[in-house]
Order: structure tokens, then C-alpha cells, then sequence
């Protein structure tokens, strides 16, 4: 703001100003206030519109936070189906481990094995010449490896399909490797809002503080206006005080004069009453204060 274009009135200029003086001085009053009414409505104006930016911001802000909070209810709803089919496939491959090592694994030795051990000594038994006792060994030995093959093979039989169960804790695996992928997209996205979140409320205290600055200057041009309108008034107050005044001494002035025309008359109608001849004028005279 141009201090230098404020008007200022002192006590002086008020009770010892002439009519002229004091009516230039209500014009610059009134015109600088007129400008400071107008500075001072656009200073309002530009606040106005800071404040609405401010809220455009913060509204976009909560936005960006219902967003991220909507996103992490999101992350933490597959978090916790991927945790649960994690600790599904686990029993389920626990459970493979246990039947493989039931089966192929545990004490004793494989099917395959069992099996190419019977075979061999079957054929030792078909073309080897043994003796009674060693051949009784032999058959005993064959009879055991058989009894093992067929606990084996039960222990298969009874155990159920091993690979539909690892092709089943497989699938529970990838579909938990599938939650866990959505995760981690959700996740980023929920921080993308939450980073675009805090720069919208950073622009909107940004913008805030530009608001409070234009408000400032808006209360500071108000301000000087209401000044100068009250002086204003002040100077209009005096103008007409001093038109009283005026009104007044003109006032006088008349009241003087008719009684100095009516004294003036009363002694030209004295002078008729003894009979002395009036002119014109005199006549006059008399009609205009009522004597005659």
C-alpha cells in the first residue's frame, strides 16, 4: 500500500479550516477511502479464492487418504488369505514329507529296491547248487524281502494318491503367491496415495498461509478506509455545523434588517400621522412592513 496517497486531518484543520479548505479536504477523504474500499474488496477477493484453493487441496487430500485407507483394507484382507493358504500348503507339504518318508524315506529300503533284491535272489535260487541249509536260508531270506514288499506296497496302497496331494499343495502355494503379488501392488499404490496425500496438504498450507497474508493486507486497507470515512464524516459533521452557522449570521443579518426597516416605517408613519405628505417609496415602505 502507497502511504504516501493517505489523507490525514488534524484538530487544527477541523476547528480553524474555512468551508473551502475543509470541503477540499472531504473530497480526498472520500476519493482515498473509495480506493481503499476497492483495494480492499480485491484484497478480499484474492483471499477468498486462497481459501477456496485451500480447500480444493485439503478436500483432495481426504481423497487421497480414504483412498490409501480403502487400499490398506485391501492389503491387510489378501495378507490374511495369503497367511492362511501359506500355513495350509504348509500342513499339506508337511504331509507329503511325512508320507515320503513313510514310504520311501523311513527305515528299510524302497520298493525298487525290495523288489531287485527279491528278483536276484530268486535267480540264485534257479541257477545256483546249494545245499539244504543254505537253500532254506535263501527261501527264508526271499520270504522276509517279500514280506517287506508287501508292507510296503500297503503302506502305499493305504497312504492315498501322493501326487494329487503335492499338485494340491502346489496349488494352495501359488494361490497364496497370487495374494501375496496383490499385496505388494496395493501396497505401492496405498503409498502412492499416501505420498500424494501429504504434498496436497503441504500445497494446501502453502496456499493456506498466502490466504492469511492476503487476509492481513485486506484488514490493513479496511482498516485505512474506515479511517478515512470516519474523518469523513467528521469533515461532513463540521461542514454542516459551519452551515448552521451560516444559516444563522444570515439569519440575523434578515432579523436585523426587518427591524431596522420597521423602526425606519413606524417613523414614516409617525411623520403621516401629522400630516406630512409620503412619497412613493415611503409608501412603499410602509406597505412592505404592514403599517399601512
Amino acid at each position: 500500500m502507497d502511504e504516501q496517497r493517505n489523507v490525514g486531518l488534524t484538530d487544527d484543520e477541523i476547528d480553524n479550516g474555512s468551508k473551502g479548505q475543509l470541503i477540499k479536504k472531504a473530497g480526498q477523504l472520500r476519493d482515498r477511502r473509495n480506493e481503499l474500499n476497492q483495494m480492499a474488496s480485491e484484497r478480499a477477493s484474492k483471499r477468498d479464492d486462497l481459501n477456496a484453493k485451500t480447500r480444493e487441496k485439503v478436500d483432495e487430500a481426504q481423497e487421497h487418504r480414504e483412498k490409501r485407507d480403502e487400499l490398506n483394507e485391501q492389503v491387510q484382507e489378501h495378507k490374511n488369505s495369503r497367511n492362511e493358504l501359506n500355513a495350509e500348503a504348509n500342513e499339506l507339504f508337511d504331509e507329503v514329507e511325512s508320507k515320503k518318508q513313510d514310504l520311501e524315506l523311513g527305515s528299510g529300503k524302497s520298493i525298487e529296491e525290495l523288489k531287485e533284491e527279491i528278483e536276484d535272489l530268486e535267480f540264485k535260487q534257479q541257477t545256483e547248487v546249494l545245499s539244504t541249509e543254505d537253500e532254506r536260508e535263501l527261501i527264508e531270506k526271499i520270504e522276509d524281502k517279500r514280506e517287506q514288499l508287501a508292507e510296503k506296497k500297503e503302506k502305499v496302497d493305504n497312504s492315498g494318491d501322493l501326487e494329487e496331494l503335492v499338485e494340491e499343495a502346489e496349488e494352495v502355494r501359488s494361490e497364496a503367491s497370487k495374494h501375496h503379488q496383490k499385496v505388494t501392488e496395493l501396497a505401492d499404490e496405498a503409498q502412492e496415495h499416501h505420498n500424494r496425500m501429504i504434498e496436497a496438504y503441504r500445497e494446501a498450507d502453502d496456499i493456506r498461509d498466502e490466504a492469511d497474508a492476503m487476509h492481513e493486507l485486506f484488514v490493513e486497507a479496511q482498516e485505512m478506509a474506515d479511517r478515512h470515512h470516519e474523518d469523513f464524516v467528521t469533515v461532513q459533521k463540521r461542514l454542516r455545523e459551519l452551515d448552521k452557522e451560516e444559516e444563522q449570521e444570515k439569519k440575523a443579518e434578515r432579523e436585523e434588517k426587518q427591524e431596522a426597516e420597521r423602526e425606519e416605517a413606524e417613523e414614516i408613519y409617525q411623520k403621516f400621522k401629522e400630516g406630512e405628505t409620503l412619497d412613493t417609496e415611503d409608501l412603499m415602505k410602509l406597505q412592505k412592513t404592514g403599517l399601512l
